[in-house]
């Protein structure tokens, strides 16, 4: 704010003491002729709001930004004034809602959180036009609500602007601060006099509604939080490389929205600036980092120490000393364009890519991120035109686009995938085979191969191959539509083909490398909601089960991954539970040998969501056996264990009694002050359910 608009604003109030005379910032020359109320409120235009919003501008942004370090903690300025508050509690309201897009880990709650404080701009508005001074009480309350703004500015702007996989590990934490927000703003709001400072029926009824909303809301509670902390834990596994891990990597990039190389490179920087916060050594930046480079390599992105790169606001391309222009780059491939169109949403794309976007069954724009009314394509002969004159000036050649590398750096070309395609069909075994296994190879690591291949016929032939006797055949052949089931569209190609089926027999029968492939590619295909549905009708779960119980510690990862994305259906918890999970997921956790605590832990924790779930498990073992992690397990240990025992005690108390028996009581206090950020969640949830039911010792 201007000197020149603090000593007005200053003037104006110290005159206020001695008569209600209206603010001349808050004066139009039609209350100037007007002293009656009704003439006022005809005052209240959208032009003079307007008017004053852009008088301020950003100014105010900033000014609340140096004035207000976190809530409630003022720096050295002026007293406030209703004038100064009001206007930039509006330039705050401003500054949020021209954020834009949000994390995906944090958009509902972003978006709840902005359109709240857009719906109090009728309120300041008429705050704006009063005919007389603001009481103190209400200078006081303006100036607390206008803290609160400042505190939900830092955090919707960390949704918008930090790193999406430190936003997705913490998303718990996230969730706690946007609460905290909605407290503080629910305060603020209840100590307005309403009645003093002359606000009407309608925008008193308004906010009393807002804040009863805010109140009687709960805590969000959805399986795709739960399924994205299960990918986020396998991408972070130290265990070896397997086919799954790709299908769960590309899923877990498509989730964050880190599937393009440009949005990579954005991340990279944000990650950067969350290590310069938090510390290059802390176990949550080495985590962090690890996701990272295993994204950027599926992407075919150079494996660099994030702390060395150079940081870029904007991906720079050049070819040789030669610069593109930014617009010639597809905001897909970030490689020039040669036949470019238009979508609906008027961004241009190269028409391959764009229509590989639209295949995968998306019906957004990839750089906008809005639906799109249609999915027609027109060509931009214009851009096109442009592209071209500039090719024949700078003499450019694009990158040879002919073949596909594979991950041997040789070219895979139609030719050779119709040719394998065929061979899947010979007389001969060795053939056979043969072309199985080179289809399961150029597939596991190449995203056109997998699309290539279905489009010449691959996934009926595979699946016929399934039926033979000969084992490697059968290895080779679930393999390859695990690789190929990674892409979406060919889920329902897979799927259409009767193949699930199929795929089960193989994991009951075959041997053990092919179960635990048919495994991961029943994880894989059950992606897709219609194919939950399927593999259980199929009875996929049993055979899923029993892999569990009898595989080896590969198989039972690829098993109790599978069941749990299954289990993200409502019903096929029960049909696990029948199949009898509970007794192998106990031996997981009593055997730490096979390092797969978390996982049955997290397995745990779906289930309990279901009354028979949490019958078959709330068995006094088994809070025993809870009770003996959180006693003596890793961080990541205790949070999961405390976080099932909190499930189970917050629908039945007596879990909790038998639980302070085996002595847990102190050590949730330890990690309520000493454990991972979830983890002192959980135990200050599970000390507050001792507490109302009087457990407490």
């Amino acid at each position: 704010m201007s000197l020149d608009l603090i000593s007005s604003s200053s003037s104006s109030s110290s005159s206020s003491s001695s008569s209600p005379i209206m603010s001349p910032l808050l004066q139009t020359p039609e209350e100037s002729t007007a002293p009656s109320r009704s003439g006022r409120k005809l005052a209240r235009t959208t032009m003079g709001l307007e008017r004053d919003k852009k008088r301020l501008g950003d100014v105010e942004d900033r000014r609340g930004d140096t004035l207000v370090d976190e809530i409630g903690i003022v720096t050295t300025a002026p007293a406030p004034n209703g004038v100064d508050l009001v206007q930039e509690s509006v330039s705050l309201i401003e500054y949020v809602a021209r954020l834009g897009d949000f994390r995906s880990t944090q958009r509902q709650e972003c978006y709840s959180l902005v359109r709240r404080m857009k719906s109090l701009l009728p309120l300041f508005d008429e705050i704006r036009f009063l005919g007389s001074a603001i009481p103190p009480n209400g200078i006081a309350s303006l100036s607390k609500l206008k803290k609160v703004f400042c505190l939900a500015k830092k955090l919707l702007k960390t949704c918008n602007e930090g790193s999406k996989i430190y936003l997705a590990l913490e998303s718990e934490a996230m969730m706690v601060k946007f609460h905290a927000v909605h407290e503080k703003l629910c305060q603020a709001l209840d100590e307005l006099p309403f009645d003093e400072i002359e606000v009407s029926v309608e925008v008193r009824e308004q906010v009393e509604l807002m804040v009863t909303q805010l109140r009687r809301g709960k805590r969000r509670k959805d399986t795709q939080d739960m399924e994205l902390a299960v990918d986020l834990m396998a991408v972070s596994s130290k265990t070896d490389e397997r086919n799954a891990d790709i299908a769960i990597i590309e899923r877990l990039a498509k989730k964050l929205d880190l599937n393009t190389v440009e949005n990579l490179k954005k991340e990279t920087i944000a990650i950067s600036n969350v290590a310069k916060e938090r510390g290059q050594t802390s176990e949550c930046i080495e985590q962090i980092v690890e996701i990272l480079n295993k994204l950027k390599q599926v992407f075919g992105m150079e494996v660099i120490d994030v702390f060395e790169e150079p940081v870029k606001p904007k991906l720079l391309l050049k070819s040789g000393s030669l610069v593109i222009p930014h617009e010639f780059l597809c905001p897909i491939t970030l490689e020039v364009m040669r036949d470019p169109v238009i979508i609906a949403s008027g961004q241009t794309f190269e028409r391959e890519s764009i229509q590989k976007w639209f295949d995968s069954n998306h019906r957004t724009c990839p750089k906008t991120r809005e639906r799109l009314g249609h999915l027609s394509l027109a060509p931009n002969h214009a851009l096109k035109n442009l592209i071209t004159q500039w090719r024949e000036t700078n003499n450019y050649k694009s990158p040879n686009t002919e073949g596909l590398a594979s991950p041997q750096g040789s070219s895979v070309k139609q030719e050779e995938i119709s040719s394998l395609v065929e061979e899947l069909s010979s007389c001969q075994l060795k053939v056979q085979r043969r072309a199985a296994k080179d289809i399961r190879m150029l597939s596991k690591e190449n995203p056109e191969s997998r699309i290539l291949f279905a489009e010449n016929g691959a996934i009926p032939a595979l699946v016929q191959l399934l039926t033979y006797p000969d084992s490697k055949i059968q290895e080779h052949a679930v393999t390859a539509l695990l690789n190929l089931s990674i892409n979406d569209s060919n889920k329902k190609l897979i799927a259409n083909e009767q193949a699930i089926p199929t795929i089960i027999d193989v994991l009951r029968n075959g041997r053990m490398e092919s179960r635990e492939n048919s495994a991961a590619a029943l994880f894989s295909l059950s992606m897709l909601d219609e194919n939950k549905v399927t593999i259980a009708l199929s009875d996929g779960i049993p055979a899923l089960v029993e892999l569990l119980e009898q595989g080896t510690v590969r198989g039972k990862k690829d098993a109790v991954t599978a069941l749990f994305n299954l289990c993200l259906n409502q019903a096929n918890k029960a049909r696990a539970i029948d199949a009898g999970i509970v007794p192998p997921l106990l031996l997981l956790l009593k055997d730490k040998k096979l390092n797969m605590v978390d996982e049955a832990l997290s397995m745990f924790l779906l289930l309990v969501t279901h009354p028979q779930g949490r019958y078959e498990i709330g068995q006094l073992s088994f809070i025993g056996t809870l009770v003996d992690i959180i006693k003596k397990g890793t961080p990541k240990n205790k949070e999961c264990a405390a976080s099932v025992l909190l499930e189970l005690s917050s629908n039945n108390s007596s879990h909790i009694l038998a639980a302070l028996q085996f002595g847990v009581y102190e050590h949730l206090v330890d990690i309520s002050e000493t454990g991972t950020n979830r983890a002192q969640r959980k135990a200050r949830g599970l000390l507050q359910v001792m507490k109302t039911s009087d457990q407490l010792p």
